[in-house]
C-alpha cells in the first residue's frame, strides 16, 4: 500500500518569513509516524513549507503516487490548513483515507470533525499510526482505543472531551525514517563560536527528541495538558547512538526541556566524549536547571553545546508568577551569568504581554541590553488552544485564537494602541539584531551571509512594525 504524510505550509506571512530565513527543521514528528509504516509499504513524505505553490505540489504528489492513506500534521494555526488540505485531497481521490494528527488534534479533536476527514490521532503518532496501517490492510475498523477517533463514531463527541490519553512506552516510539527528506534543506541560524569565525551561519541542522513531556506547568504552555503529567525519557545509550550516526555536524535538541534529569543528561555528555562523537549541539534549558547544576553544563560545553535556549520570559517577580514560571528573577540572572561564565551561547526567550504600558516595554528595553551578547528571541502571551486559560480568555480574542495562535500575533486585546505596541516589539527586536553575538563578539562570518542576515533583520523589524496593520478593519 502507499502512504503519503503532509506537512502542511505556514499559513502566515510571518510564520513563512522566519522559516524561510532565520529557523527552518525537519519534519521529525512525520518521520517518526514514518517508521511506524511496514518496510513492504511505500511510504513519503511532502514538506509543502518549500513550495511557491503548496496546493499544485500536493496536487501533483497525489496523481503521481495516488496513496491509500494521507496522514497530516499540524499545529493549532494550521488547522483550517489541514481541513483544506483534506477536502483537496477528496476532491481529487475520493477513496483516499485522511488521518490527521498533530497538537490540535490531541488538544481540540472536535475542531477536525469534518467530512474530509476520516480518522483523527490524539498524543503520539507513530504507534497509532502503525496500527492504522496494519488495520487497513487487513480490512479492520480503522479507529480504536482513546488514540484513534472517528468522526463518524456516534460517540465521536463524548470521547472527544476526554483528556488526551497517556503515551506508550517510549522503547515502543519507531525511530524516524530521515531518509524520506532532503536533509540539505533545513538550517537553524547558528552564532556561536569558540574561535571567532564561522563557515556558514546557517549550517544544515539535524534534530532529535531523547524525551517527551515536561513535570512543570507553566501558564502559557499546552505540553503537561498534552502529556497529562507524564515525563518519558529515551536511555542515554539509545539517544547517543542515534546522535553518532547522524551525518550533520549541527544538533537541535527538540525535548521540551532537555536538563530535568541532570543524571541522564551527564550520561549522555560522558558517552558522547567517551565515543569521541564531535558535533555542536542546541537545546532548551529552565534557569533553574542551569543553576543548580552548573556542573552539567560545564561538561556539556566539553561535549559540543554551543547555545542553550532558555525561556527567562520575564525579569520582575510579579511576571514570573502570573506565568506559573516557579522561578525567580534572581535565578534567571544567575542563569545568563553562568552560561556567559562557561562560553555557552545563550539565546533568550522573553514574552511580551498584551497589558503591557509604556513603562513595561521602557523596562524590558533595558533588561534585554543587560543580557546581551546573546540571541534574544520575543513571543506574545497567548493562551493555548485546548487549556483552561483558552477557555478562561474564549470571550476575549479579538483574532481567530486558532489561525493566529503563531506567539507574534495577539490574539488578546492590548492596553497601548494596537500600532504603538507594535511598534514596541520591532524595536526589541532591533536592540536583539544590534546586540546579538555574531556582532558583539566579533565573529567573521563569509561576507555575503553578512549581507544576507542583517538584510532579513531589518526586513523582519520592518514586518513586525507593520502587524498592527492586519488588525485594523477592511476597507
Amino acid at each position: 500500500m502507499r502512504v503519503l504524510l503532509v506537512k502542511p505550509h505556514p499559513p502566515l506571512a510571518l510564520s513563512k518569513f522566519l522559516m524561510d530565513y532565520f529557523l527552518h527543521l525537519e519534519p521529525l514528528e512525520l518521520e517518526i509516524v514514518a517508521g511506524g509504516v511496514p518496510p513492504e509499504d511505500e511510504v513519503e513524505i511532502i514538506d509543502l513549507s518549500f513550495e511557491a505553490e503548496p496546493f499544485e505540489a500536493f496536487r501533483k504528489k497525489l496523481v503521481t503516487m495516488k496513496p491509500d492513506i494521507v496522514g497530516y500534521t499540524g499545529f493549532s494555526s494550521q488547522a483550517s490548513l489541514v481541513k483544506e488540505l483534506a477536502g483537496f485531497a477528496k476532491k481529487h481521490h475520493p477513496d483516499v483515507v485522511n488521518v490527521v494528527g498533530g497538537i490540535h488534534a490531541t488538544v481540540i479533536p472536535e475542531d477536525y470533525r469534518n467530512s474530509s476527514i476520516d480518522i483523527i490521532v490524539r498524543g503520539e503518532g507513530g504507534t497509532a499510526f502503525r496500527e492504522i496501517v496494519l488495520r487497513f490492510k487487513k480490512g479492520d475498523t480503522l479507529f480504536f482505543g482513546d488514540a484513534v477517533l472517528s468522526p463518524d463514531d456516534p460517540e465521536f463527541a463524548i470521547r472527544a472531551a476526554e483528556p488526551p490519553p497517556k503515551y506508550p512506552d517510549i522503547a515502543d516510539i519507531p525511530r524516524p525514517r530521515r531518509d524520506l527528506v532532503d536533509r540539505s534543506r533545513y538550517f537553524i541560524v547558528w552564532t556561536a563560536s569558540d574561535q571567532k569565525r564561522l563557515p556558514t551561519i546557517f549550517p544544515r541542522t539535524a534534530t532529535i527528541r531523547t524525551s517527551y513531556g515536561c513535570p512543570f506547568s507553566c501558564s502559557f504552555c499546552v505540553v503537561h495538558h498534552i502529556m497529562r503529567g507524564q515525563y518519558l525519557q529515551r536511555s542515554p545509550e539509545d539517544v547517543v547512538d542515534e546522535i553518532a550516526n547522524l551525518p550533520e555536524e549541527h544538533i537541535y535538541f527538540v525535548d521540551d526541556e532537555n536538563f530535568i534529569n541532570n543524571e541522564r543528561m551527564t550520561s549522555i555528555a560522558n558517552l558522547l566524549i567517551e565515543r569521541g562523537v564531535k558535533k555542536k549541539y542546541v537545546s532548551w534549558a529552565r534557569s533553574d536547571s542551569i543553576v543548580r547544576h552548573p556542573e552539567v553544563f560545564k561538561l556539556w560545553k566539553e561535549a559540543g553545546l554551543s547555545m542553550v535556549y532558555v525561556g527567562l520570559e520575564a525579569m520582575t517577580g510579579e511576571r514570573l508568577e502570573k506565568l506559573n514560571k516557579r522561578t525567580t528573577v534572581e535565578t534567571n540572572q544567575k542563569a545568563v551569568a553562568i552560561l556567559k561564565e562557561l562560553g555557552i551561547t545563550l539565546h533568550a526567550s522573553f514574552m511580551l504581554d498584551p497589558d503591557f504600558d509604556e513603562a513595561d516595554f521602557a523596562a524590558l528595553k533595558v533588561e534585554v541590553k543587560k543580557v546581551c551578547p546573546a540571541e534574544v528571541t520575543f513571543t506574545v502571551f497567548s493562551p493555548s488552544p485546548g487549556t483552561e486559560l483558552w477557555q478562561k480568555h474564549k470571550n476575549d480574542f479579538i483574532k481567530d485564537p486558532y489561525d493566529y495562535y503563531d506567539c507574534m500575533h495577539t490574539i488578546l486585546p492590548t492596553k497601548l494602541p494596537i500600532r504603538r505596541f507594535y511598534q514596541h516589539f520591532s524595536d526589541l527586536y532591533g536592540i536583539a539584531f544590534r546586540s546579538n553575538p555574531l556582532r558583539l563578539n566579533k565573529v567573521k562570518i563569509p561576507f555575503r551571509e553578512l549581507g544576507v542576515v542583517i538584510s532579513r533583520g531589518f526586513r523582519y523589524v520592518f514586518a513586525l512594525r507593520k502587524l498592527y496593520q492586519e488588525y485594523e478593519p477592511r476597507k
